[in-house]
């Protein structure tokens, strides 16, 4: 069993963890960055909307082989491995640009990515209470979107005064090594496991428990809007007002403002009130935002649909992963996986998004495919205890 530890004793624990999480946020770049690609290779929507796919891929290839590498090195090798693999993948685009390289850059950002999601929680489980855990993951998710949202600002810095945009790169590896070092030295006591460890079976077999199933769709929606709204949301500006990419990529910023200032709320909300009336809010805000990109074509009118989608879609994922992993305390690592397998959406939604929106010839095709998601998050809401 994991040892209690004091007060102050978390805190400093938390620090190297919540450093991770922001390294997680990097594979929020692939949204910008995909459009900066797109443009500088001259490629299609749906080819460029495959290189965040590669980005999301990981998610469904590795997470269940990574629970079962959790249950032999255990967590914190893991997510220290994790953060390894994201340090190559952002050092990349510094030594040379070319298509081959992006495409191994973003795939290595994939699978460090994936494999750090599918262990960092788990890994707070070992330092914070149950009572805690869903506040606790929601604020590693506003960190996490902290990054996201500062990406495509140090982007812009990066054109203005480098003229360079990778140059956002070198910053996120200064901060990967910074949260490395700290996390290697960080000491977490982790939890010995009372059962066998699961095969690759057994993790899958998972999926014929209905909760787990419809938590695993729900995070597919999620992940599905969150990715589809980073990827499309310059060119939703661009098509409807004459701005340039780094005018429109400030879209991004206030999508993930939003979803920062709601992470940092519900972090409190959700270990005070009801998760359900709090996930039913969300979703009606969802609604209301890719409704308004349809139908405005106002830029401020735009940016407030931006911020409805980012304050609506920045608890989902807290609320359904940890009510689904207490919901199998004994097999936190194999949940885990699975949740964090359903990031997949990634790589799924936004070919489907960039090939509507080659068929309809207009970014509404997008919009409309998040609509669907937005559709299943609404089924839902009946699914959600009032407490996790």
């Amino acid at each position: 069993m994991v040892k209690q530890s004091p007060n102050s004793m978390v805190v400093w624990q938390l620090v190297p963890v919540m450093l991770t999480f922001f390294a997680m946020g990097f594979v929020d770049l692939s949204g910008i960055a995909t459009n900066y690609v797109k443009a500088d290779f001259g490629l299609s929507d749906t080819l460029a909307n495959l290189f965040a796919s590669m980005v999301f891929l990981w998610f469904f290839l590795v997470s269940v082989p990574t629970s079962m590498l959790m249950n032999k090195i255990g967590r914190h090798k893991t997510v220290l491995l994790s953060l390894i693999i994201t340090l190559f993948a952002v050092a990349l685009p510094l030594v040379g640009y070319n298509l081959p390289l992006m495409i191994v850059s973003f795939s290595l950002l994939g699978l460090g990515n994936a494999m750090m999601q599918v262990s960092i929680n788990p890994l707070l489980s070992n330092i914070v209470s149950k009572k805690s855990l869903s506040g606790a993951v929601t604020f590693g998710q506003f960190v996490k979107a902290a990054a996201a949202f500062t990406s495509p600002i140090l982007v812009g810095w990066a054109v203005l005064h480098f003229n360079n945009w990778r140059m956002i790169y070198a910053v996120f590896l200064v901060e990967g090594v910074v949260a490395l070092i700290s996390l290697w030295l960080d000491k977490i006591p982790e939890e010995r496991l009372e059962s066998k460890t699961a095969n690759f079976k057994e993790n899958i077999e998972l999926l014929g428990d209905m909760q787990v199933f419809l938590a695993f769709m729900a995070i597919l929606c999620h992940v599905g809007i969150d990715v589809g709204v980073n990827v499309t949301a310059p060119k939703i500006m661009m098509e409807k007002l004459p701005l340039t990419l780094e005018s429109a990529a400030l879209a991004n910023s206030v999508y993930f403002l939003f979803r920062t200032i709601a992470s940092l709320f519900g972090a409190y909300i959700l270990t005070k009130y009801s998760n359900r009336r709090f996930f039913a809010v969300s979703v009606l805000f969802l609604a209301a935002g890719l409704g308004g990109l349809i139908f405005f074509d106002d830029l401020k009118m735009l940016y407030v649909c931006m911020g409805l989608i980012g304050f609506g879609n920045a608890c989902i994922f807290p609320v359904i992963f940890s009510q689904t992993m207490l919901a199998k305390p004994n097999k936190k690592n194999e949940v885990s996986a699975l949740m964090i397998m359903g990031i997949c959406g990634g790589a799924v939604f936004p070919v489907l998004m960039g090939a509507a929106s080659d068929v309809l010839k207009t970014q509404d095709g997008a919009v409309m495919v998040m609509g669907v998601c937005v559709a299943y998050l609404m089924f839902m809401i009946t699914k959600i205890k009032d407490k996790a």
